[in-house]
């Protein structure tokens, strides 16, 4: 097989799913990851339908994926004073099966961590694609050359940029922000609306779940000090328990800001450098980004395994199989249904959870959608014949 070393930048989902695949199959995987260690916690992910369950089959983590679950609770929509006016039902926000982000990361980190080299800490610079491989330097290690690049490095891709071009050709900005937070304390639960923004407590993202339209804004994304202003100026005047959940966020233990963008984006490869997960076809809070990075995962690597190692090929084929399948994640858009612009539009969006035949044609939607591809039977991949 030709293309056997493969690095693969980014350690939480895609990344680790793939370097599961592909170390199965022969190749030499090293996985180089930003931050110093994996992210514990995080927000809730899910997986929908036959097919998410069917690749995560394949893998052999299925069982243990439904081990890890989250509690998958209702939460209860409330108005100013704390009264119920619907219900968001865990089948809307859980999918099949919940899972905390980083107990997914540090389950895929366990089966791949001894036959995949993981370089954490560290962050590519540069890349340059030659005729027998891809140069690549480091913020921090030596300069190495491998035969392929993977970018499943998020929706802020680093890979995406250096190989494609810079993030404002490839990210568009839809109007909106969203937070997540630990504040350290326990403010009880429900989910409140103002025209424009939305504050959750005790639901399935996050402690703290806080989404608000607005302008685009100029911040660094790791400065969380600038991150516990914005919030706080952007949910000034807000009822419920908002108050509270203001005066909490200096001491707030997490708080992570960043848009709600989508990755509009041709072709996922370019050279021998390939884009998988949301670096490829990111949504923020699409509800599919989970879903789409496993099975890309799993497309990829089969792809790859079938062209016995021509990327040329493989990625030809990794893109026409996803790219249908990828286009949920450029319907829908997050913002406006979680934090409606207008008290029209919260009541509107409030009757649908609260009519059963609404909810079910919604659900039933969901799931049309994370089943619409058919899965390649890729033998050599799997060890079996796996045919759908």
């Amino acid at each position: 097989m030709k293309n056997t070393t493969v690095l693969i930048s980014g350690a939480s989902i895609a990344g680790p799913a793939l370097a599961y695949w592909l170390s199965r199959s022969g190749h030499a995987v090293t996985v180089v990851e930003k931050a110093p260690a994996l992210r514990p916690g995080g927000q809730a992910v899910d997986f929908k339908g036959e097919t998410h369950r069917v690749v995560l089959e394949r893998m052999g983590i299925l069982d243990e994926v439904r081990r890890r679950r989250t509690g998958g609770t209702d939460q209860s929509i409330v108005d100013a004073n704390g009264r119920p006016l619907a219900t968001l039902p865990a089948a809307f926000t859980g999918g099949d099966v919940e899972i905390l982000r980083g107990d997914l990361s540090a389950l895929l980190h366990e089966r791949t961590e001894a036959d995949c080299e993981y370089v954490f800490g560290d962050s590519v610079t540069s890349l340059t694609d030659t005729a027998g491989g891809v140069h690549v330097t480091f913020e921090r290690g030596a300069p190495r050359t491998f035969d392929l690049v993977v970018g499943a490095d998020g929706i802020h891709s680093t890979v995406r940029r250096l190989a494609f071009g810079p993030e404002s050709d490839y990210v568009r900005f839809l109007g909106y922000h969203y937070a997540l937070a630990d504040l350290g304390v326990d403010l009880g639960a429900g989910m409140y609306n103002e025209p424009g923004r939305m504050a959750a407590l005790g639901g399935p993202k996050a402690p703290v779940f806080l989404v608000f339209a607005s302008g685009r804004l100029d911040y660094d994304r790791y400065d969380t000090q600038r991150h516990r202003g914005i919030l706080t100026d952007a949910y000034r005047g807000m009822g419920w328990r908002v108050p509270e959940i203001v005066a909490a966020l200096p001491e707030a233990r997490d708080v992570h800001l960043d848009p709600i963008s989508r990755v509009e984006i041709d072709h996922y490869a370019r050279g021998r450098t390939v884009l998988l997960g949301d670096a490829a076809y990111g949504n923020t809070l699409g509800g599919f980004g989970t879903g789409l990075a496993v099975v890309g995962a799993y497309v990829l690597a089969g792809e790859l395994v079938e062209a016995g190692g021509d990327h040329r090929a493989a990625f030809r084929a990794y893109e026409e199989a996803m790219r249908g399948y990828a286009k949920v994640a450029g319907r829908g858009g997050a913002g406006p249904f979680l934090a409606p612009a207008t008290r029209r539009g919260i009541w509107m969006r409030n009757r649908l959870f609260r009519s059963r035949f609404l909810l079910w044609s919604m659900l039933r939607m969901t799931d049309m959608f994370a089943t619409d591809i058919r899965l390649g039977d890729y033998p050599a991949l799997t060890g079996t014949s796996a045919a759908r």
